[in-house]
C-alpha cells in the first residue's frame, strides 16, 4: 500500500474523512472504519470515477470478472471501493457488481463474446474484453463452459504468447480513450498495464504511478531496450527496440508504432517537455 500521505493517496488509499477501510485503522483518521466486501464486475467494462458523480470523468475501467472491494453502497446507485488488481480507489455503478466467486481463467483474445449455447449460431449475450476473468468449469464442442451459464470459444482462452511488447503490438489500431482499458478504447498507461498483466506482471494503473514505481530507473546514458518504458508529462510509451516504440496517444487518437525521435520532437514542439523518466519493469 502506498504511504497514506503520498502523492497517489486519493487514487490508491481507500480513505475519506468520513469513511475508511478497516485495515487502515491507526494509519488514517476517519469517522468510521468498515470491512470491505468483495464483488465481481458483471458487465464487459465498468467505469470508475474519482468523485461520486455518475456523469463524472472516467478515471479508469474495471474489466469483466475483476474484483472490486466495496466499502460503501450509496443511495444514489454508486458504490465506493477499491479495485483489487491495482488498488485503484473510486466510485462505480452499484448495479455493475455481482457476487464474489472463485478465480477463473483470463480471456486472451482482444475481444470475445459469451454465447448462450456452445455453437457459432448461438446468441451472444455480452462482450468480453482482453484479460476478463472467466469462471470456466469445463468444455463442450470447442467452447469453454462457464459456471453460472454461458460459453466462450476455447481458442480465446489460449495462453498468452510473447513479451509485453508483443502484447502491446496486438492493440495497434485500437482507438484512444481516456481511462479506457480495452481494445474498444484504451489510454497510454492502460496499454502498458495490460501488456504486462498478460505476462503475469502487475503494474500501477496511471503513468505517473508507473514512472515512480514500475521496475527500476535506467541510469543516465544506459541504452534503451525492448520492453523499457519512456515517460513524458502525463504519457508513457513502451519501447520495441532502442529506437522504436508503441503507444496509445491522443495525437493520432489510437495505438501506433513510431520512432522515439519523432515522438520526442513532436512533444517538445507542442510544449509537452522532454522525457521525464525511463524505467525497466
Amino acid at each position: 500500500m502506498p504511504h497514506v500521505n503520498g502523492p497517489f493517496h486519493r487514487r490508491l488509499v481507500p480513505a475519506r474523512p468520513d469513511l475508511a477501510a478497516a485495515h487502515l485503522r491507526g494509519c488514517v483518521e476517519a469517522e468510521r472504519f468498515v470491512a470491505g466486501r468483495p464483488a465481481r464486475v458483471a458487465p464487459a467494462l465498468l467505469d470508475l470515477t474519482l468523485d461520486p458523480d455518475p456523469a463524472g470523468e472516467r478515471a479508469t475501467q474495471l474489466l469483466h470478472g475483476e474484483i472490486f472491494i466495496v466499502y460503501e453502497e450509496r443511495p444514489d446507485g454508486l458504490a465506493w471501493g477499491q479495485a483489487q488488481l491495482d488498488g485503484y480507489v473510486g466510485y462505480v455503478a452499484r448495479d455493475g457488481l455481482g457476487p464474489q466467486r472463485g478465480a477463473g481463467r483470463p480471456l486472451t483474445a482482444l475481444w470475445s463474446h459469451r454465447y448462450e449455447r456452445p455453437t457459432l449460431q448461438g446468441r451472444a449475450t455480452i462482450g468480453l474484453p482482453f484479460l476478463a476473468d472467466l469462471p470456466v468449469s469445463g468444455s463442450t464442442s470447442g467452447f469453454a463452459r462457464l459456471r453460472g451459464g454461458g460459453h466462450v470459444p476455447l481458442p480465446h482462452l489460449a495462453p498468452a504468447e510473447g513479451d509485453p511488447a508483443a502484447q502491446a503490438l496486438r492493440f495497434v489500431g485500437a482507438p484512444y480513450l481516456w481511462g479506457g482499458r480495452s481494445v474498444c478504447g484504451i489510454d497510454c498507461s492502460a496499454l502498458v498495464q495490460l501488456a504486462h498483466l498478460a505476462c503475469g506482471v502487475v503494474l500501477p494503473r496511471d503513468s505517473d504511478m508507473q514512472a515512480a514505481l514500475a521496475g527500476r530507473p535506467l541510469a543516465p546514458g544506459e541504452p534503451l531496450a525492448r520492453g523499457d518504458l519512456v515517460f513524458w508529462r502525463g504519457h508513457v510509451a513502451l519501447m520495441l527496440d532502442g529506437a522504436t516504440l508503441v503507444h496509445a496517444n491522443a495525437h493520432q487518437m489510437g495505438v501506433v508504432v513510431e520512432r522515439l525521435a519523432a515522438v520526442e520532437e513532436r512533444v517538445l514542439n507542442a510544449g509537452g517537455g522532454p522525457i521525464l523518466a525511463r524505467r525497466r519493469p
